[in-house]
Order: structure tokens, then sequence, then C-alpha cells
């Protein structure tokens, strides 16, 4: 090629072989030593860049020159030469003739790679973190990407340009302060992405990571954004190597999964003794046989903390190691001097003079970022369907925001966000917030796209939910009836969202106490499901389990249990035993057997519930305690009062640790101690507790709500029977009173 591009003078460039986000790389000739190397340059900055992350990225640069230059071992890529040409900054490097592990996934068609070459490329790589260690120097960007295989089997680390040194932590935070994000997603430690304290063990994490990937085909943490990602490295165990791969050594299994610990204290304690469990693994198992053409892996999922650091929020997936992060572009104008024009190719937007305007006389906002707004949006979605509404909230509240700045409130982009801010809302307990956005966005979704949408219907239905959430059920129910009638008209009586909407209004039915109504309407809809839907699919269970309730409040006790029960076997097979509506119908199953006397079986059920929520949502979960209220009330039911008035102590004090003292649940169970107290005979005890309950009740709900007033008559009982008839009287009279001056005033 010409022999224009030489550098002071020496190097002269060839051939373009990759490029990077901090520069390009070059395949190179060094004239004074007549050998070739690499020559990796930084990217100019642009006049618009800021002046502070200029300098931190050169001084980055030069940072990487002098801690990779001064590491000498066969597992590091050398680096010869370092400095600054016509203001571009440079280094030198030897020329590696191999393929990177990136690559090689890319040619073996994202199969993993043969057995004895994953434990040889293990090894050979905690050797060169054992060295560069000892250097004190952390990689901090391990991946496929950065280790190379040589063609003579050697494998070497390359790219220390985000290492750091051990004893010199001021200046690398000074260097990280930017929020620039050091790192990719697929294959950072969990203490990387909580911006905690970093050290060598990282680097194990994320060798442990790349040997996941390796040995599988995909990293522990393969989904869609960058987010959930982060997610899965801070908070889910992965799932084992062996579990994707039957032929990987047992050792392996057991070295990837402890360098994959969350916590660095629980990884191996330094590279070198990694290698030395590899080695004495190798040598223990034999050589091991790799199979042929295997099949390509599916990669793990997980299954759903705290709120991720801000730097995250505008980062993009990054690269796993597909093999098409390696740019191949044409080789450029040799005769272009390295201080002209950067050689990537030219941006098509560059050319446009001035900002294209959209149909709303707004700018029409660079396709770039309506990307990266629709990935933010997603990655709420995704905290949603993990459970994490107050995480999604945020994303969604950030993502409307922006959406409303660059589109405009009325956009269906704005609107869609809007509306999923409202689902975290309702899903987070703030119904009275829920209620205001989705009325909003249903206003704003009537006037972009009419009335009958199926996108306005949607916001108006969620918006009668939330109504019927506030005990608003006359306004719900008016609101459903009009929101159905939409539905049938446009989409017909048997569309999932037809039917959908109808059961809303069954359920709305029962809350208004037209039970009768409720029944029968649940039962249509359970029946139209069940030929449309299935008889087992989750909606269609939905519905089954609302025609049981509706059984139970006529008194049909029996027919009931039988219909809980049918629920719960069939949750149990299509959604699982520890799905919390399977365990939501068999905590309805022991409440149908307690209300027909059956409290033994009761027992026995409320018992293994206990049991099984505690296993899977933990001791303290709201649900656990519900489950254990019932079985302290089950103990009562069978006279076993000793044993009722422990459990109900036990959960009481959990209750108030975890609620507080005046949460409704906190307050029915101390109801509850003192309904054990009294059937002791300990009824001193029990007045006192009755009060409690009853002034706490009186704070939080007011005097004349109807369950303080139920407070007070069990503080008037206790007082009777006490043999204190006066002031039981007293009490009995004032909260007749109350009760009749509330009727009055209506509900």
């Amino acid at each position: 090629m010409g022999h224009t591009r030489l550098i002071q003078g020496r190097y002269q460039l060839l051939d373009l072989i990759g490029r990077g986000g901090m520069g390009e790389v070059w395949r190179a000739r060094d004239e004074s030593l007549g050998r070739r190397v690499a020559v990796k340059c930084l990217k100019p900055m642009g006049p618009q860049q800021d002046h502070a992350v200029t300098r931190i990225m050169r001084e980055r640069f030069r940072r990487e020159a002098r801690v990779a230059a001064a590491l000498q071992h066969r597992g590091v890529t050398v680096v010869h030469d370092f400095g600054e040409h016509d203001g571009v900054l440079y280094l030198v490097m030897e020329l590696l003739e191999g393929r990177n592990l990136s690559e090689l996934l890319a040619d073996n068609q994202q199969r993993p790679l043969p057995v004895p070459d994953v434990v040889d490329i293990a090894e050979q790589v905690a050797e060169a973190l054992a060295y560069t260690h000892e250097q004190g120097v952390i990689h901090r960007d391990l991946k496929p990407a950065n280790i190379v295989r040589l063609t003579d089997g050697t494998v070497k680390i390359c790219d220390f340009g985000i290492a750091r040194l051990g004893h010199d932590l001021d200046f690398t935070s000074r260097l990280t302060g930017t929020g620039i994000a050091m790192g990719t997603p697929h294959y950072m430690s969990p203490e990387q992405i909580g911006a905690g304290q970093i050290d060598h063990r990282s680097d194990l994490y994320s060798l442990g990571c790349v040997l996941y990937e390796i040995a599988t085909g995909a990293p522990p943490f393969d989904l869609d954004d960058s987010w959930a990602i982060l997610i899965g490295h801070r908070d889910t165990v992965p799932e084992p190597p062996r579990k994707h791969r039957a032929e990987l050594p047992a050792f392996f299994d057991r070295i990837v999964l402890d360098l994959l610990a969350k916590s660095p204290g629980e990884r191996p304690a330094d590279a070198a003794e990694l290698r030395r469990r590899i080695s004495a693994a190798r040598s223990a198992e034999g050589p091991h046989r790799a199979v042929a053409g295997a099949a390509p892996v599916p990669p793990p999922r997980f299954p759903g903390g705290a709120p991720l650091p801000s730097w995250t929020r505008s980062m993009t997936t990054g690269h796993q190691a597909t093999g098409t992060h390696v740019a191949r572009p044409t080789p450029p104008d040799p005769t272009a001097g390295l201080t002209g024009e950067w050689t990537g190719p030219a941006d098509p937007r560059a050319a446009v003079t001035g900002p294209a305007l959209g149909g709303t006389g707004r700018p029409t906002p660079p396709p770039e970022q309506l990307a990266a707004l629709t990935g933010r949006h997603n990655a709420g979605l995704s905290l949603g369907r993990l459970g994490r509404w107050k995480e999604a909230g945020e994303v969604h509240r950030a993502v409307a925001a922006e959406r409303e700045h660059t589109l405009g409130p009325d956009h269906p982009d704005t609107l869609a966000s809007r509306y999923e801010v409202g689902v975290t809302l309702s899903r987070t307990g703030r119904t009275a917030d829920a209620l205001r956005a989705f009325a909003r966005v249903a206003e704003g979704r009537e006037r972009v796209f009419g009335p009958d949408h199926p996108d306005t219907l949607a916001a108006r239905q969620e918006t009668a939910y939330a109504l019927g959430q506030l005990g608003r059920h006359f306004e719900a129910h008016q609101l459903y009836a009009s929101v159905l009638a939409s539905r049938e008209r446009v989409m017909g009586p048997e569309h999932p969202d037809t039917l959908r909407c109808r059961h809303n209004l069954a359920y709305n039915l029962s809350r208004l106490g037209r039970i009768e109504d409720a029944h029968r309407l649940a039962g249509e809809v359970a029946a139209v499901r069940s030929r449309v839907l299935g008889a087992r699919h989750p909606d269609t269970l939905v519905t089954r389990f609302e025609v049981a309730y509706t059984l139970g409040r006529l008194g049909r006790r029996t027919e009931a249990l039988t219909a809980y029960g049918e629920v719960a076997a069939d949750r149990a097979q299509a959604l699982g035993p520890d799905h919390p509506d399977t365990l939501a119908a068999r905590y309805e199953v022991g409440v149908s057997l307690g209300r027909l006397g059956r409290g033994a079986e009761a027992l026995e059920l409320y018992r293994g519930l206990v049991a099984d929520r505690a296993r899977v949502q933990g001791p303290g979960h709201p649900e656990t305690l519900r489950a254990r209220h019932a079985l302290g009330v089950s103990l009562g039911r069978l006279a076993r009062w000793e044993e009722a008035l422990a459990e109900a102590h036990d959960v009481r004090a959990i209750r108030e640790r975890v609620l507080g003292p005046d949460h409704p649940d906190t307050l029915v169970s101390l109801r509850e101690v003192a309904v054990g107290l009294g059937w002791l005979g300990r009824w001193p005890d029990a007045l006192s507790v009755y009060r409690r309950v009853a002034e706490a009740r009186e704070r939080v709900l007011g005097p004349a709500h109807p369950e303080s007033l139920a407070a007070r008559d069990d503080e008037a009982y206790c007082l009777e029977r006490l043999g204190r008839g006066t002031e039981a009287a007293a009490l009995y009279q004032r909260v007749a009173a109350l009760r009749r001056q509330h009727s009055s005033h209506g509900p």
C-alpha cells in the first residue's frame, strides 16, 4: 500500500484489521526492525466532544500503554512502543496470528468449543491472569474478543485498555468518574454493576462468564437488553454448565460455578489457585474426548434488588461472542494522513444541514435515539415481568418524559410509556396515581386513535379496574359496561379482550353485592374461555376461580370446595405446583374446608401450604403469613388454643416488623391473639389487647369505620366476661349510636 502513512518515521500502516469504540487497529511494518506489528490508534475526538472527556480518554490510553508495556508473559500481548504522532495516540503491539474466542465461536456456528480446548484455554488464561494480578494489574474487561488463541495453541489476553493498578485507586476513580461505562454487560461482575470495590476477583468472575460461553455456546445470562443482563449477574444463580452440555467434566462445572459466585469472597482466592485446581483436576481425570458436531446449546434463562447504577441508563447491550463485533471495512485511502478525516465509515446523516421535521412540527429525532428509548422501554417491561415494579416504574417514567419532550404528549410511543407507568403504579399499590395515569392515557388515545381503538379501550378498562380497587365499584361498573359494549361491537363477543372485560365486569358485580349476577356472568365467561382458550388456560382458570368465589358467597359451600379443588389441581398441572396462583387456590380450598367444619383437613392443608409458601416466597412474605394466620385459626377451631395463641403471637410479631404495627393484617393477627387469650380464660390480658386493636383502628380508619366499631364490640364483650356489665353496656350504646350516625350519612 502507499508509503505516506508512516508514524514517527518508523511504523508503516498497511491495512485496517479491527475497529473498536476507542480506536482502530492496523497491521503495520516496523521499518527499523523489519518485523510485522499491530498499531492501535486512538480515535480522534471531534470538536464538539467535551474537553474533559477527551482528556480522560487520552489519559486512559496512555495508562494502557504504560501498564501493558510493563507486562512480560507469554499469555499477555507484548507491547513494543507507544507515543503520539500529529495529535494521534498510538500503541505498537505484537501482531498475533490466530483467532479470538469470539471468532472461534462464530467459526463454529455458535456451537461450543471442544471440551479439551475449553479446559486448555481455561488453564492458560488462569496462568496469565495469575501473572498480571501479581503485578497489581486488573483487566476489567475480560471477554471472548480479548482472548486470542494463536495457530500454535498459545492463548493470549489482549487489550488492557481499561486495566487499573491495584495500588492506584484514586487515579482510576478520577478516570471512571465521568459516567463512562467500563466493561461489557455479558461479562461484568456484580461488583462492577453495583459500582462496588473492584479487585482481581472481578476478572475471575468475567473469566467464568467466558468459560461458560465457550463451553455451552451462550453466556450465563443471554438476554435482549443490558438491564436484564445486569440484573441476572447481580441477583440470579446461573444454571450449571453441564445442564446444557453433559459431556463437560464435573470439575469444570464446579470451577465455573465458583468463579460465578455473586460475592467475591466465595470465588477462588486468586488466579494462581484457579490454575492449580484446573491442572490437578486435568491430571486426575486424564484426557477428555470432545463430542464432534455437538448441537447448539440453548441459552440459559433466569427467573427474576436495588436499582441499577445510573451509568447503565444509556448503556447498550454490548456484544456477546458472536464474532461480529470486529469491523472489517474496505481499507481506507492510504494517502489520507493520520490527522485528517478518520477512517471510519461516514454517517449518512452527517450531510444533513438541518434537522428534519416530523408531522408534529418537531424535529425528527435520530434513529439511534428512538432505538435507545425503545430499548429502555423494553427493559422496563422486562423488569415488570420479573415483578420488579418499582424499578420498572422508574424506567417507564424516565422514558415517558423523554418521549414526551422528543415526540410530543400524544405520540403513540409516549402514550405507551404513560400506560406502563400506570401499570407500575397499580402494581406498587399507588392506585389513585394509577387511576390518574390511565385516565390521561385514555384521553390521549381517544384523541389520536378514536374511542373504539383497542389501545383506547385498554386504557379505559384499566381506568375501570383502578376505580374498583379504590372501592368506587359503581363508577367502575358503568365504565366496564361501556368498554364491553365497544369491544363486542368492534372485536366480537368471543375475542380474548372482550372476554377479559366481561370477566372484570363479573368480578366488579360481586363487589357490588350482586352475587347472583356475578355468578351467572362468570359462568358464561368460563364456558366461552374453556371453549376458545381451553379449560386449563390461565385466563380460563382465573374465571373458574371467580365462579368458585361466587358459589361461596351464595352459601353453596360444597360446590365452592369442589370448584376451588378443581382449579387448584388444574393450575398445578398448567402452571406448576409452586405458582402463586396454584398456591392461592389451595388457600381457598382450606377456607372452604374450614367453613364446612372439616377443621382437621383444613389444618393439614394449611401446614403444607405454609411450608410451600415459605420455601417459594420466604417466611416473611405476606402470603406465607396469611397462610400461617389461617393455620392458627384452624388450630383454634379444633380447640387447640395454646398452639393457636403461639402461632398468632409469632405471626403478629413478624407482620409488625415487616408491615408495621398499624397495618390491617397486623391488627387482624393482634385480634387473633386476644381471641386466644379469651378462650384460655385470660380475660384481663385479652381486654388489653382488644383495646389496642380498637385504638389502632380508630387512629387509622376513624371511630365510625365498621372495623373500628367491630373492635369496640370485642372490647365490650370482654368487659362482660370480666363482670363489668355497666362499662360493657355503655360501650355497646356508644357503638350503636355511631353505627346509626354512620348509616344515616350513607356509605
